[in-house]
């Protein structure tokens, strides 16, 4: 067998074998190396029949001791050996003296050491193909193998394990042969023991066999070096060996070479973009394909890196209002109810969009718009991550989250921008250029979208497959986040250290770039969605057609009229004729109560006609800001909501526990009680029977017009959208904001600007920026900046709300300083790392500065301490924008 390794060797070196054919053809050839190891360590007699050209051995003794079949190597095999080779047989006296004393019940030391090769063996296959298993790519049959990963790392590892193994049996062997118990047993196997190992030319066989494989590991290691350097020399130009540069400027780049070393079969990536096991293509891979070491120089720089370089922006293109819905709704694809669903809405809305985006024209007098690429990835809709909303659209399930995505959707076409939409990691895939793999390596080129919507379950899917690049994209994702996700939670060292983690949040944004249904984080952008507008010929019928005794309850599904809804029900019930829209199956009615005329789960439009005849939408307290109640109030009706005390929040209740917001939820819908109220918003105390009956009569007294906030309507939503789009831009370092650089009017040049930044507005305990000042660029403009101190406990927030105005979260950097804290005699001014920052303490006459913009947070309080606070005015009726802003 060593002859036949050794023609092996000599024969791959004059055929050039690749790394990964040489290393399959040692796969072949072990086991039978094995296999006559192991017989000849049994004593087997070799007994040779000559059959022409071949020598085929039989093992007496090897399969009458221990039943073991022998499996021959192919006949052709032993065509490479010579003729006169021959395995030394050993006296007789051994063959017999070993058949008397091990007999055929213990045969012991043979069985642990057949067993410890057999271990051997099944570990060096493991070792040999499993990184040809782990390199499968998704999809791939479990049976499928990729000889591409396999190289010459692995075959020179190969045959140092079995030289160094080799070694280890001759140890093992030399201490059996040592065995000298005094038990029965254990003597006889030890004087058997004795026997085996005193003749000379076992132990030499075994020896020169260590030694053979040892010489064959330094001859590949050889062949392949020389193998790896003329493969350089054709496709680089260069004979010179890689070495890992110690560069202070790059000093992850040792550490990721030894990692890429250990680990680059793990993914099919790294293949994908030519690492082949050499140290010459982790280096080419790490500095041109992700950027933690150098460039080298032997490369030819003339295509610029992927990453280290910006690609040339195309010039920009005008983007122009759509009003044809056609190719949108072509998009949007079908085979699910919920997308089924969407589509239904924005064929019920295209008019209203329409005379919406000719108002919005005029109001911007054509003015240019950027057109920007953008991708919306609806993560919680794609069969990876489960979606559990589309078999629930016809059975009661929960619809706001597919309302707001049909409307953004339709915005951004109506808005004109070049958009595609994807419903599947397939198509995610596709659209940004992942490589083939798991996710390890950046894309295959520049990020194709100026912008990219998506979802929590979307953005963790687009961690998956982007790799470094989500990282280094992730400036222009916006994810679509009902709740919220207040900036402690969001920074995610920050969120660990103190408590904030959550199964969500985390991911280290501009709070400004998760995007709600409704303005209740003002740290994040509002973006909402749109409700159906009626015009003054409809607004007069439904008045007309007003039934003043019928309430409509708002709960779909069966499980929310119970809980303790009996009392205020039969209240309600005194009064007025209730009407429910509980979802049910035929041979199942739901279980409400018997007054109750429960129309089962209607269509849109049939529920539009119910609630233009209802005076009253009464809710349960659940779902939390949900869409139907500005429908409702829309088409004329009162919406009844509980007040909650105390309030719901993470703290309290299970619904919010594990969202990543401290928000405290005073009543089911916070919007419709904050911003529209009374006489078409009234939030009573369920549990006060005399309060709810008081409401209820009140309510049948009353006469209201429908209403809807202008936010609401398609034109509120263009207006809000077109703004983000063209304004905020997070890619775009912030400069730090240093107010020794700021110049005045009428100051002379190079001279120290005098004065405060800020000063006070008439009749108003607000300061505001000192118009003798020249403002930096910002969006929100400074103009709008209304700079207030809370009072100690309470938030930005409610400060900024106390006062009429809305916390503006991008005027943090410019109220971050020691101006903005002139009137206040602090005795230490310290820079940390806190949410609640910048405050001050007036009891210990402390101030502190925030030292990280992500933490910039208008939710943060504390009872100690008293926060500045960067408030600003809005337009009426469109709390996300300030006056100037549009």
């Amino acid at each position: 067998m060593l002859c036949c390794l050794e023609l092996l060797l000599d024969f791959s070196r004059h055929c050039s074998f690749s790394p990964s054919t040489f290393s399959c053809i040692l796969l072949f050839f072990l086991p039978h190396f094995f296999l006559s190891l192991c017989q000849s360590f049994c004593l087997a007699k070799p007994v040779f029949y000559n059959c022409s050209s071949t020598c085929i051995p039989t093992f007496v003794c090897f399969r009458r001791h221990f039943s073991l079949p022998y499996f021959p190597p192919p006949l052709h095999i032993f065509q490479l050996f010579p003729q006169n080779i021959h395995l030394p047989a050993l006296p007789n006296k051994y063959v017999t003296s070993v058949s008397t004393r091990l007999p055929l019940s213990s045969p012991l030391c043979c069985r642990i050491f057949v067993v410890g090769i057999g271990f051997f063996s099944l570990c060096f296959l493991m070792t040999s193909l499993g990184g040809q298993f782990s390199a499968k790519r998704l999809g791939d049959s479990p049976f499928t193998i990729r000889t591409e990963v396999l190289g010459g790392v692995e075959s020179r590892g190969v045959l140092r394990k079995i030289s160094d193994m080799l070694e280890v049996i001759l140890k093992r062997m030399d201490s059996l042969s040592k065995l000298d118990n005094t038990s029965t047993t254990d003597h006889r196997l030890g004087f058997a023991l004795h026997d085996v190992f005193q003749p000379a030319g076992l132990m030499e066989r075994i020896q020169a066999i260590a030694q053979n494989v040892s010489n064959m590991a330094i001859r590949v290691e050889q062949i392949l070096q020389n193998s790896m350097v003329q493969s350089r020399v054709v496709r680089d130009g260069t004979s010179s060996q890689c070495e890992v540069p110690r560069d202070p400027r790059f000093p992850e780049c040792p550490g990721k070479v030894d990692w890429m070393r250990a680990r680059w079969t793990s993914d099919p990536c790294y293949a994908f973009y030519g690492v082949d096991g050499s140290d010459c293509s982790f280096l080419i891979y790490l500095s041109e394909v992700e950027w933690f070491c150098p460039p080298l120089a032997w490369r030819n720089h003339s295509s610029l890196p992927t990453q280290h370089t910006q690609q040339a922006k195309p010039p920009k293109r005008q983007a122009a209002f759509r009003t044809d819905l056609s190719v949108l709704l072509d998009q949007v694809g079908a085979g699910k109810e919920s997308l089924s669903f969407m589509k239904r809405r924005i064929r019920r809305l295209t008019q209203q969009w329409a005379t919406a985006a000719n108002r919005l024209d005029a109001k911007l007098e054509q003015r240019w718009r950027d057109q920007k690429k953008i991708l919306v990835h609806v993560g919680f809709l794609t069969e990876e991550s489960g979606d559990v909303f589309s078999p629930k659209v016809l059975k009661g399930g929960p619809l706001g989250e597919m309302v707001q995505w049909a409307d953004i959707l339709t915005a951004l076409h109506v808005l004109g921008h070049n958009l595609k939409i994807s419903m599947s990691v397939k198509e995610l895939q596709g659209f940004l250029g992942v490589p083939p793999g798991r996710g390890s390596c950046p894309l295959t080129g520049p990020l194709p979208f100026d912008l990219i919507y998506t979802d929590y379950h979307g953005l963790q899917q687009m961690k998956q497959h982007m790799g470094l690049s989500l990282k280094k994209h992730k400036c222009h994702i916006r994810v679509i986040d009902t709740f919220g996700t207040e900036p402690a939670y969001n920074h995610e060292e920050y969120a660990t250290l103190h408590g904030y983690r959550t199964n969500w949040g985390y991911w280290n944004l501009n709070a400004r770039q998760y995007m709600t249904m409704f303005p209740h984080t003002p740290d994040n952008s509002f973006m909402g969605f749109v409700s159906e507008e009626l015009n003054e010929t409809e607004k007069r019928s439904i008045q007309q057609n007003k039934v003043n005794n019928m309430a409509v309850v708002y709960g779909k599904e069966a499980s929310m009229w119970k809980q303790g809804k009996e009392g205020f029900l039969q209240i309600l019930h005194r009064y007025m004729e209730v009407h429910g829209t509980v979802y049910y199956e035929t041979q199942r009615p739901p279980e409400v109560p018997a007054f109750v005329k429960n129309h089962g789960l209607l269509p849109q439009h049939e529920l539009q006609q119910l609630l233009r005849k209802a005076k009253l939408f009464i809710g349960f307290g659940f779902p939390y800001e949900g869409p139907a109640p500005l429908e409702a109030i829309a088409n004329g009706c009162i919406f009844l909501q509980p007040k909650f005390h105390p309030p719901h929040s993470s703290l309290n209740h299970e619904f919010f526990r594990g969202k990543p917001t401290s928000r405290e939820v005073f009543s089911q819908h916070p919007y419709a009680e904050q911003y529209i109220g009374r006489p078409h918003v009234m939030t009573v105390d369920y549990n006060n029977s005399l309060e709810f009956d008081s409401a209820i009569r009140e309510i049948m007294r009353m006469e209201v017009e429908p209403y809807l906030p202008y936010e609401y309507t398609c034109e509120g939503m263009l207006e809000r959208v077109h703004a983000y789009i063209q304004h905020q831009d997070f890619c775009a370092p912030e400069p730090p904001f240093i107010s020794a650089n700021l110049s005045r009017q009428g100051s002379a040049g190079g001279s120290r600007m005098m004065g405060p930044l800020f000063v006070p507005q008439p009749n108003s305990t607000a300061l505001s920026w000192a118009s003798n000042v020249t403002a930096p660029t910002a969006w929100p403009p400074l103009s709008s900046l209304r700079l207030l101190v809370s009072q100690e406990g309470q938030s930005c927030v409610q400060s900024c709300q106390s006062a009429g105005f809305i916390c503006e979260p991008a005027h943090f950097r410019f109220i971050n300083n020691k101006e903005a804290l002139l009137e206040v005699q602090c005795e230490v001014v310290d820079s940390e790392i806190n949410h609640i920052l910048p405050a001050f303490s007036v009891v210990r006459r402390e101030c502190g500065l925030q030292r990280e913009p992500l933490l910039f947070s208008c939710a943060g309080h504390s009872p100690k301490y008293r926060r500045l606070c960067p408030c600003r005015d809005f337009r009426h009726g469109q709390v996300a924008l300030c006056r100037d802003c549009l």
